[in-house]
C-alpha cells in the first residue's frame, strides 16, 4: 500500500494531497501506510479521516490539492479494501492516469525524497462543511422544511452517516438513523440490494419515514424504499432525481450503456438529449464535461450533479429526491408508479472462451444473430430494440461476462438474457 501510494503521488505536482477513507474495520492499518507513501514523495497528506467518496472529491477541488486518494472497498465485502485516486479536478482516474500509475509501480518508479523533503501531514476539520453547502444550494431548503419528513437513513457503518444525518437535520428532517457510527461494523452485507435491505425495508413503514435512504460504504450509491417498505431500487434513483432535475433545466444527460431506460425516457420527454458511454463513472464524467451535461450517472444509484461535484453521489441523490417529495406533495410510491415501466434482468456466467480476440468473436456473431437490432460495441456488446436493449460485456476486475436486459415486462427481460445467455455458454442458440 505504501508503494502503490507512492506511485500514484509521484505523478501528481507538488502540493497537497487529500487522503479520506470509508469505515472498513481495516481503515487504521492502511491511512498509515498511504500516509507514509504520499509523504515519503515530498507531497503534504491532507488527512480528512473517514469520509464519503463524493465529499472526497469535493474537497481535493475545495482544497487546492493536486490529487487524492480515498481508501475504501466501496460496496465489497468488509475483508476487502483499496484505493480510489483522483484528479485535481475532483474526479477519478481515467484509464489511461490508472495504466500510468500501473507502470510506474511495475518499474518502482516511487521518487522518493530525501528526509528534509518529506511531506508534511495535516488534518482537516469538518471535511463536510463544503460538501454539505452546496448540496442544500441545488434543493428548495425552505419547502422541505415545512414538510418535517421523517426518513429512514441505513449508512451501513460506513463513511456517509455523519454527512447523511446532517444533511437531513437541515433540511428539517427528522432521522431514524441505522449504521451510523463509520466503524464497519456492518449489519448486512454492504451492497445496498433487495436481499441486504430487507431488516430496513421493514423500520421504513414501522418508522413513519417517507422514505428508506440506503447508501453504500463509501456512500456515492443510494438505493430508495418507499413508505409502504417496497424497495424500489437503486436504477430509479437516478430516474427519480432526472424526474426533479430535467424540468428546470434543459441538456444533455449522460447515461452509461447499462443504465435502465427509465431516464432516458424521461430524458426524452422532457427535450433533453441522451448520451450512452461505456460502463464505469470516469467515462459517464468525461462525456458530461465535454457536453455540458446538466445531470449524470448510473444505474447503480450512482447521481452525478455537475454543481456539485464529479462523483456519483449519494447525498445529491437525498436532497433531490426530498425536493421531488416536498414539491408534489405526493408519497414516493406514487411517483415510481408513474414512471415509465420495464423490467429489469442481470445475470452473470463464467468467461471460458479465451482471451480478447475469442471474446470479440463472440460479440461478432452474437450482433450478427440480432440484425433488426441496433449494436452498440464501444463495451462489449449493446443491442438496441424499439421497446428492449440488452448489453453482455466482460467484468473488467472478474472472469465473467455480464449480461443486463431490459424489456416491458419480466418474462420478455429473462427471455432475453436467457437467449444472450446461451451464446455465452454456448450451449444453445437464439431461436
Amino acid at each position: 500500500m505504501v508503494e502503490f501510494a507512492a506511485a500514484y503521488a509521484a505523478g501528481c505536482a507538488p502540493g497537497p494531497i487529500v487522503v479520506g477513507h470509508d469505515g472498513r474495520v481495516s481503515a487504521p492499518v492502511f491511512v498509515p501506510a498511504v500516509l507514509a507513501g504520499v509523504a515519503a514523495t515530498g507531497r503534504d497528506p491532507l488527512l480528512v479521516g473517514a469520509v464519503a467518496t463524493p465529499t472526497l472529491g469535493r474537497l481535493v477541488r475545495d482544497q487546492g490539492a493536486v490529487g487524492g486518494i480515498q481508501i475504501s472497498a466501496s460496496h465489497n465485502p468488509p475483508k476487502y479494501n483499496g484505493l480510489k485516486f483522483f484528479q485535481p479536478e475532483g474526479m477519478v482516474l481515467s484509464a489511461d492516469m490508472g495504466r500510468t500509475v500501473l507502470d510506474r509501480l511495475r518499474r518502482r518508479d516511487f521518487g522518493w525524497v530525501a528526509w528534509d523533503a518529506l511531506g508534511r501531514i495535516r488534518t482537516l476539520e469538518d471535511p463536510d462543511a463544503a460538501h454539505l453547502k452546496q448540496v442544500l444550494k441545488i434543493v428548495d431548503v425552505e419547502a422541505i422544511r415545512r414538510r418535517k419528513f421523517v426518513v429512514a437513513l441505513d449508512s451501513c457503518h460506513g463513511a456517509g452517516g455523519r454527512m447523511g444525518s446532517a444533511l437531513l437535520r437541515a433540511l428539517g428532517c427528522s432521522p431514524v438513523v441505522l449504521g451510523g457510527l463509520p466503524d464497519g461494523r456492518y449489519d448486512h452485507p454492504p451492497e445496498p440490494t433487495e436481499a441486504n435491505l430487507r431488516s430496513f425495508a421493514a423500520i421504513v413503514p414501522a418508522t413513519g419515514s417517507v422514505v428508506g435512504f440506503a447508501q453504500d460504504p463509501d456512500a456515492d450509491r443510494l438505493a430508495l424504499v418507499d413508505e409502504t417498505g417496497r424497495y424500489i431500487g437503486e436504477e430509479l434513483t437516478l430516474a427519480l432525481a432526472a424526474l426533479r432535475r430535467l424540468p428546470r433545466a434543459k441538456g444533455p444527460v449522460v447515461l452509461n450503456l447499462s443504465t435502465s431506460r427509465v431516464t432516458e425516457d424521461l430524458a426524452r420527454q422532457f427535450g433533453c438529449p441522451v448520451l450512452r458511454t461505456p460502463v464505469g463513472e470516469i467515462h459517464v464524467v468525461e462525456r458530461m464535461r465535454a457536453e455540458s451535461a446538466v445531470l449524470g450517472g448510473e444505474g447503480n444509484g450512482g447521481v452525478i450533479d455537475p454543481r456539485v461535484g464529479f462523483v456519483r453521489d449519494s447525498f445529491v441523490a437525498m436532497a433531490l429526491v426530498l425536493d421531488l417529495l416536498a414539491e408534489t406533495g405526493e408519497p414516493l410510491s406514487q411517483l415510481v408508479g408513474r414512471l415509465p415501466s420495464y423490467a429489469m434482468v442481470k445475470d452473470q456466467y463464467p468467461l471460458d472462451q479465451g482471451g480478447p480476440e475469442a471474446v470479440a468473436a463472440l460479440w461478432d456473431r452474437m450482433s450478427a444473430a440480432f440484425p433488426e437490432a441496433t449494436a452498440d460495441r464501444r463495451d462489449g456488446l449493446r443491442l438496441d430494440w424499439p421497446d428492449r436493449w440488452a448489453h453482455v460485456r466482460a467484468s473488467n476486475t472478474e472472469p465473467i461476462v455480464r449480461v443486463i436486459a431490459e424489456a416491458p415486462d419480466p418474462a420478455s427481460a429473462r427471455d432475453l438474457a436467457d437467449r444472450l445467455g446461451r451464446w455465452v455458454t454456448a450451449t444453445g442458440v437464439p431461436g
